[in-house]
């Protein structure tokens, strides 16, 4: 007699069905797993014997086999404890057979018979909602994968919760989904004394998704901007929030009983490597542009990260996904990110200074930004040069706006742009925007045009650096609730694309 159980395999974000077929028969007394297992998998066998031992079952002196199909699909991870355990408790009449078959579980076992959470918990959920079966998994983990409103999802603290649960002595509740609730960030853009028009182009890029590059001296705020870019951008849409906690999901960052509505904001530091910032490793992981999904990727001190990492950044920020090939997976990860950078003017960093002016310059201002490529630089829909703050500014009283004020109009220009590309597929945002339908969106009127052809011409623009141009102006034109851009929506625009650095 065989019995089944089912769990899956991860691919990326993939979940691919697996079905777990366990065979008592008579022989010499074993117990094998089958089926190209990993090391975790194989160790599982153990696991399960002690967990069982622990619940006062006794495995028979038979051949116990397990397999996992299909055969030729890698199988890692500790995860398929808890299917081995149910196809196993299946085959020896302890719990219902169809019970066994009508669900897709997944969850490490600890010797004693409790289950330890796991990652991706969301992505199996989906694979059970695709296939008509309930989810089983560790009770950590329920409100996680109970977002999937498909699939009816059983949370269990222990291997005997889960019999109680399918011979009906204790029926286990379906788990509710889970929502993380974020403290209210105690930092606020009113914080940052002067540099109004950085806080200008922060809330412009916030409300395009725009790529940012911010060029300054040591101390002059850069830091201190970035940091509170997540008190203006809007919380993420249910589409996006489960996109986002997907990728983190396999990533093991849902830990927090749920998933949060708060945007990413991630900052690697400049000695990461490549496969930790755009994915890699022995089970092609997602990288920090992935994890940086529908949010901020910060990138402080941007020239001094090594320049594969650089460039192997330009064809994620145009497609918004990236595929990390390896011997044995091709993954993709979706990685639609806002880019943050920042960057000192030169290697001492006073060449802006007046008062400490660098002797090299602007020699070793080119050679420094020089190690950011013209393609790179070009990716950048807003530039700026941030003035360093005197002492004596940082004496006075705190002014400006708040971070809330700035985020009602952000959230503003953002609900225009979601209703303006409710039926496009694929874009949310103005900086999404390519093709015929940038032609439609960004056509200004013709004082703009003539204006921003003028400005192109004696810029040297590129085509990228033209339409990034428009894609900006389409969102200063949204802030002041605009339906056409006009030309001092492109002045606007045209003023944050000017850098000391050599024009691209």
């Amino acid at each position: 007699m065989v019995a089944r159980a089912y769990t899956v395999a991860f691919e990326g974000v993939d979940a691919h069905p697996v079905e777990v077929q366990c065979a008592v028969s008579n022989g010499l007394p074993a117990f094998s797993i089958v089926g190209l297992p990993d090391k975790a998998v194989s160790e599982a066998r153990d696991r399960v014997r002690a967990a069982l031992n622990a619940m006062a079952i006794a495995l028979p002196s038979k051949r116990i086999t397990i397999n996992l199909s299909p055969a030729d699909l890698p199988k890692e991870g500790s995860h398929f404890d808890l299917p081995v355990a149910v196809a196993l408790l299946a085959a020896l009449n302890i719990i219902p057979e169809d019970a066994a078959e009508s669900c897709v579980a997944l969850g490490e076992l600890s010797l004693d018979g409790s289950l330890v959470p796991v990652t991706g918990a969301l992505p199996a959920a989906m694979s059970a909602a695709e296939t008509g079966r309930s989810l089983l998994c560790p009770e950590p983990s329920g409100p996680e994968a109970a977002w999937v409103g498909a699939a009816q999802v059983i949370a269990a603290r222990s291997l005997a919760d889960v019999v109680r649960h399918y011979t009906g002595q204790s029926p286990l509740p379906p788990s509710e989904p889970g929502e993380v609730s974020t403290d209210p960030l105690s930092i606020d853009m009113r914080d940052v004394k002067g540099q109004e028009r950085a806080k200008r182009a922060l809330e412009i890029a916030a409300a395009g998704r725009h790529h940012f590059f911010m060029v300054g001296s040591p101390g002059s705020g850069k830091s201190m901007l970035a940091a509170r870019l997540p008190t203006i951008l809007p919380p993420l849409t249910p589409a996006e929030a489960l996109e986002t906690s997907m990728i983190h999901s396999i990533a093991g960052l849902l830990d927090a009983g749920g998933i949060s509505r708060q945007r990413p904001f991630r900052e690697p530091h400049h000695t990461a490597s490549m496969a930790a910032i755009v994915g890699g490793g022995r089970r092609a992981s997602p990288g920090e542009i992935s994890l940086a999904h529908n949010g901020v990727l910060f990138m402080d001190e941007f020239p001094e990260y090594s320049r594969s990492v650089l460039e192997t950044l330009r064809q994620p920020i145009e497609t918004g996904s990236v595929m990390v090939a390896r011997a044995n997976a091709h993954v993709s990860y979706l990685c639609r990110f806002m880019l943050v950078a920042a960057a000192n003017p030169c290697r001492c960093g006073e060449m802006f200074d007046p008062n400490k002016a660098c002797s090299r310059a602007p020699v070793c201002g080119e050679d420094y930004l020089g190690r950011i490529s013209g393609p790179l630089m070009d990716r950048f829909d807003l530039r700026l040069e941030v003035p360093p703050v005197s002492f004596q500014d940082l004496d006075l009283p705190a002014s400006g706006e708040t971070s809330a004020s700035i985020a009602a109009r952000v959230a503003a220009a953002r609900e225009t742009q979601a209703a303006r590309y409710e039926d496009i597929p694929g874009t949310r945002a103005n900086a999404d925007i390519h093709g015929a339908l940038l032609e439609e969106i960004t056509a200004p009127d013709s004082d703009g045009r003539a204006f921003l052809n003028s400005v192109a011409e004696k810029m040297g623009l590129s085509a990228r650096g033209y339409h990034r141009i428009l894609r900006v102006a389409r969102t200063i034109a949204d802030l002041d609730d605009a339906d056409q851009i006009k030309r001092p929506h492109i002045a606007e625009a045209v003023s944050f694309r000017l850098l000391s650095a050599k024009e691209n």
